[in-house]
Protein backbone atom coordinates (compact mmCIF):
# COMPACT_ATOMS: atom_id res chain seq x y z
CA UNK A 1 0.00 0.00 0.00
CA UNK A 2 2.65 2.52 0.85
CA UNK A 3 4.49 2.30 -2.72
CA UNK A 4 1.29 2.28 -4.44
CA UNK A 5 0.77 5.66 -2.67
CA UNK A 6 4.09 6.33 -3.74
CA UNK A 7 3.63 5.77 -7.08
CA UNK A 8 0.15 7.72 -7.32
CA UNK A 9 2.36 10.25 -5.76
CA UNK A 10 4.85 10.86 -8.40
CA UNK A 11 1.73 10.28 -11.37
CA UNK A 12 0.10 12.87 -9.70
CA UNK A 13 2.84 14.99 -9.48
CA UNK A 14 4.12 14.17 -13.06
CA UNK A 15 0.92 15.05 -14.08
CA UNK A 16 0.35 18.44 -12.90
CA UNK A 17 4.21 19.23 -14.46
CA UNK A 18 2.75 18.34 -17.95
CA UNK A 19 -0.24 19.92 -17.91
CA UNK A 20 2.21 23.33 -16.67
CA UNK A 21 3.91 22.93 -19.73
CA UNK A 22 0.75 22.25 -21.90
CA UNK A 23 -1.29 25.40 -20.04
CA UNK A 24 0.87 27.39 -18.22
CA UNK A 25 -1.17 29.08 -15.38
CA UNK A 26 -1.12 33.24 -16.40
CA UNK A 27 -2.38 36.12 -14.02
CA UNK A 28 -6.11 36.19 -14.02
CA UNK A 29 -5.51 39.76 -14.03
CA UNK A 30 -3.36 40.83 -17.02
CA UNK A 31 -3.09 37.32 -18.21
CA UNK A 32 0.74 37.33 -18.37
CA UNK A 33 2.85 33.60 -17.58
CA UNK A 34 2.73 33.49 -13.72
CA UNK A 35 6.18 32.75 -12.41
CA UNK A 36 6.93 29.55 -10.32
CA UNK A 37 6.43 32.14 -6.65
CA UNK A 38 3.28 33.75 -8.19
CA UNK A 39 -0.50 32.33 -7.88
CA UNK A 40 -3.02 33.28 -9.87
CA UNK A 41 -2.30 37.27 -9.65
CA UNK A 42 1.17 38.22 -10.41
CA UNK A 43 3.36 40.16 -8.11
CA UNK A 44 3.23 42.97 -10.65
CA UNK A 45 -1.09 43.10 -10.51
CA UNK A 46 -0.64 42.78 -6.61
CA UNK A 47 1.49 45.84 -6.67
CA UNK A 48 -0.65 48.21 -9.14
CA UNK A 49 -3.62 46.83 -7.62
CA UNK A 50 -6.76 49.33 -6.97
CA UNK A 51 -6.64 49.13 -3.32
CA UNK A 52 -9.17 51.39 -1.21
CA UNK A 53 -7.20 51.60 2.12
CA UNK A 54 -10.48 51.92 3.89
CA UNK A 55 -8.96 48.89 6.57
CA UNK A 56 -6.08 51.66 7.47
CA UNK A 57 -9.21 54.23 7.93
CA UNK A 58 -12.10 53.74 10.25
CA UNK A 59 -14.17 56.68 9.39
CA UNK A 60 -13.73 55.79 5.67
CA UNK A 61 -16.16 56.44 2.80
CA UNK A 62 -17.84 53.13 3.07
CA UNK A 63 -18.32 52.99 6.94
CA UNK A 64 -20.12 56.42 6.30
CA UNK A 65 -22.29 55.45 3.93
CA UNK A 66 -24.03 52.75 6.86
CA UNK A 67 -24.51 55.94 9.13
CA UNK A 68 -28.19 56.10 10.14
CA UNK A 69 -28.99 52.60 8.43
CA UNK A 70 -27.18 49.83 10.62
CA UNK A 71 -24.80 50.41 13.51
CA UNK A 72 -21.32 49.17 12.12
CA UNK A 73 -18.06 48.65 14.34
CA UNK A 74 -16.48 48.91 11.39
CA UNK A 75 -16.31 48.67 7.20
CA UNK A 76 -14.23 47.89 4.63
CA UNK A 77 -13.04 47.10 0.63
CA UNK A 78 -10.36 46.23 -0.43
CA UNK A 79 -10.66 47.11 -4.19
CA UNK A 80 -12.03 49.68 -6.66
CA UNK A 81 -13.70 48.11 -9.44
CA UNK A 82 -15.22 49.78 -12.21
CA UNK A 83 -17.52 47.86 -15.38
CA UNK A 84 -14.30 47.85 -17.55
CA UNK A 85 -12.02 46.30 -14.82
CA UNK A 86 -9.70 43.44 -14.98
CA UNK A 87 -10.30 42.95 -11.60
CA UNK A 88 -13.90 42.93 -12.26
CA UNK A 89 -13.56 39.69 -14.46
CA UNK A 90 -11.68 38.54 -11.46
CA UNK A 91 -14.38 38.82 -9.56
CA UNK A 92 -16.62 37.04 -12.42
CA UNK A 93 -14.29 34.43 -12.57
CA UNK A 94 -14.51 33.00 -9.13
CA UNK A 95 -18.49 34.16 -8.61
CA UNK A 96 -19.39 32.47 -11.45
CA UNK A 97 -16.69 30.30 -13.30
CA UNK A 98 -16.23 27.97 -9.95
CA UNK A 99 -12.50 29.56 -9.40
CA UNK A 100 -13.18 28.70 -5.07
CA UNK A 101 -9.31 28.65 -4.93
CA UNK A 102 -9.08 32.25 -6.06
CA UNK A 103 -12.07 33.37 -3.88
CA UNK A 104 -9.56 31.64 -0.99
CA UNK A 105 -6.45 33.42 -2.54
CA UNK A 106 -8.09 36.95 -2.52
CA UNK A 107 -9.77 36.25 1.42
CA UNK A 108 -6.29 35.21 2.66
CA UNK A 109 -4.91 38.46 0.62
CA UNK A 110 -7.46 40.51 2.15
CA UNK A 111 -7.79 38.98 5.73
CA UNK A 112 -3.73 40.01 5.89
CA UNK A 113 -4.46 43.83 5.47
CA UNK A 114 -7.47 43.55 7.84
CA UNK A 115 -5.00 42.04 10.25
CA UNK A 116 -2.17 44.68 9.93
CA UNK A 117 -4.71 47.36 10.17
CA UNK A 118 -5.21 46.57 13.96
CA UNK A 119 -8.89 47.62 13.30
CA UNK A 120 -10.05 43.96 12.77
CA UNK A 121 -8.14 41.69 15.26
CA UNK A 122 -10.87 41.22 17.61
CA UNK A 123 -13.29 39.52 14.88
CA UNK A 124 -14.49 36.50 16.25
CA UNK A 125 -16.73 35.04 13.78
CA UNK A 126 -16.55 35.39 10.11
CA UNK A 127 -20.65 35.22 8.74
CA UNK A 128 -20.29 34.60 4.48
CA UNK A 129 -23.59 36.43 2.73
CA UNK A 130 -26.16 33.36 2.99
CA UNK A 131 -27.18 31.98 -0.50
CA UNK A 132 -30.68 31.11 -0.77
CA UNK A 133 -30.71 27.03 -1.19
CA UNK A 134 -32.08 27.56 -5.03
CA UNK A 135 -29.44 29.88 -5.84
CA UNK A 136 -26.72 27.62 -3.79
CA UNK A 137 -28.14 24.76 -6.27
CA UNK A 138 -28.18 26.45 -9.22
CA UNK A 139 -24.73 28.02 -8.74
CA UNK A 140 -23.16 24.96 -6.76
CA UNK A 141 -21.21 27.17 -4.06
CA UNK A 142 -21.31 30.35 -1.92
CA UNK A 143 -17.94 31.97 -3.20
CA UNK A 144 -18.89 34.23 -0.23
CA UNK A 145 -17.68 31.52 1.80
CA UNK A 146 -14.28 30.82 0.19
CA UNK A 147 -13.54 34.80 0.53
CA UNK A 148 -14.70 34.79 4.07
CA UNK A 149 -12.73 31.13 4.96
CA UNK A 150 -9.42 33.08 3.53
CA UNK A 151 -10.09 36.35 5.73
CA UNK A 152 -10.84 33.84 8.64
CA UNK A 153 -7.84 32.14 7.94
CA UNK A 154 -5.90 35.09 8.26
CA UNK A 155 -7.67 36.38 11.19
CA UNK A 156 -7.54 33.44 13.01
CA UNK A 157 -11.43 33.46 13.76
CA UNK A 158 -13.87 30.90 12.90
CA UNK A 159 -16.51 30.56 10.12
CA UNK A 160 -20.17 30.61 10.86
CA UNK A 161 -22.60 29.41 8.27
CA UNK A 162 -25.30 28.14 10.42
CA UNK A 163 -26.79 30.94 12.08
CA UNK A 164 -27.63 33.10 9.40
CA UNK A 165 -30.13 32.21 6.75
CA UNK A 166 -31.26 33.50 3.84
CA UNK A 167 -35.13 32.57 4.18
CA UNK A 168 -36.78 34.41 0.86
CA UNK A 169 -35.45 34.13 -2.75
CA UNK A 170 -34.36 37.61 -4.25
CA UNK A 171 -33.53 38.55 -7.35
CA UNK A 172 -29.96 39.37 -8.21
CA UNK A 173 -29.33 43.14 -7.15
CA UNK A 174 -27.55 44.02 -10.07
CA UNK A 175 -30.50 43.78 -12.46
CA UNK A 176 -32.30 46.33 -9.92
CA UNK A 177 -32.79 49.67 -9.62
CA UNK A 178 -31.45 51.53 -6.39
CA UNK A 179 -35.21 51.59 -5.08
CA UNK A 180 -35.63 48.14 -5.91
CA UNK A 181 -32.92 46.95 -4.38
CA UNK A 182 -34.48 48.01 -0.75
CA UNK A 183 -37.39 45.87 -1.37
CA UNK A 184 -35.81 42.84 -3.06
CA UNK A 185 -33.80 41.77 -0.04
CA UNK A 186 -36.03 43.28 2.66
CA UNK A 187 -36.53 40.11 5.30
CA UNK A 188 -34.76 38.02 3.35
CA UNK A 189 -32.10 37.10 6.25
CA UNK A 190 -33.45 35.14 9.86
CA UNK A 191 -31.35 34.39 12.57
CA UNK A 192 -31.69 30.67 13.17
CA UNK A 193 -28.63 30.29 16.12
CA UNK A 194 -28.76 33.34 18.29
CA UNK A 195 -26.15 31.93 20.89
CA UNK A 196 -23.39 31.26 18.49
CA UNK A 197 -23.55 34.42 17.90
CA UNK A 198 -24.30 36.54 20.96
CA UNK A 199 -21.41 38.31 22.76
CA UNK A 200 -18.74 38.33 19.71
CA UNK A 201 -17.45 40.75 17.23
CA UNK A 202 -18.82 39.67 13.85
CA UNK A 203 -17.71 40.26 10.24
CA UNK A 204 -20.00 39.93 7.34
CA UNK A 205 -18.35 39.52 3.87
CA UNK A 206 -19.49 39.84 0.56
CA UNK A 207 -18.05 39.89 -2.48
CA UNK A 208 -19.26 42.94 -4.36
CA UNK A 209 -20.84 45.96 -2.33
CA UNK A 210 -22.80 49.01 -4.60
CA UNK A 211 -25.77 50.08 -2.42
CA UNK A 212 -24.88 48.02 0.63
CA UNK A 213 -28.80 47.13 1.07
CA UNK A 214 -27.97 43.13 1.25
CA UNK A 215 -25.45 43.60 4.02
CA UNK A 216 -27.97 46.27 5.47
CA UNK A 217 -30.40 43.82 5.60
CA UNK A 218 -28.52 41.02 6.79
CA UNK A 219 -27.06 43.10 9.69
CA UNK A 220 -30.68 44.38 10.45
CA UNK A 221 -31.83 40.67 11.08
CA UNK A 222 -29.23 40.00 13.41
CA UNK A 223 -30.10 43.74 15.71
CA UNK A 224 -34.36 42.72 15.14
CA UNK A 225 -33.22 39.33 16.66
CA UNK A 226 -31.69 41.33 19.89
CA UNK A 227 -28.46 39.30 19.36
CA UNK A 228 -25.50 41.44 21.56
CA UNK A 229 -23.16 41.76 19.11
CA UNK A 230 -20.63 44.08 17.42
CA UNK A 231 -20.86 44.25 13.78
CA UNK A 232 -17.98 44.48 10.83
CA UNK A 233 -18.36 44.50 7.30
CA UNK A 234 -15.66 43.45 4.78
CA UNK A 235 -16.40 43.12 0.60
CA UNK A 236 -13.79 42.60 -1.53
CA UNK A 237 -14.36 45.48 -3.95
CA UNK A 238 -16.72 48.19 -4.32
CA UNK A 239 -16.93 51.31 -7.33
CA UNK A 240 -14.58 54.26 -6.50
CA UNK A 241 -16.42 57.18 -5.00
CA UNK A 242 -17.67 59.50 -7.23
CA UNK A 243 -16.04 62.63 -7.09
CA UNK A 244 -18.06 66.03 -5.77
CA UNK A 245 -18.94 68.67 -8.42
CA UNK A 246 -18.74 72.10 -7.44
CA UNK A 247 -21.34 74.25 -8.14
Amino acid sequence: LRSMSKLMSILSRWWREAMHLLYPPVCVVCGRMLADDEEHICLTCRFLAPVTGYWEKPYNPLFESFLGRVPLWSASAMLFYESASPWRRLIHDFKYHKRWALAEEMGRWYGRLLKQSGYYNTIEVVVPMPLHPLRYLMRGYNQSYYLARGIAEALEAEVDTRSVKRVRYTRPQARLGRRERDKNVASAFRVVHRAALERRHILLVDDVLTTGNTLEACANAIMEAQVDCKISIAVLATPPPRPVVEA
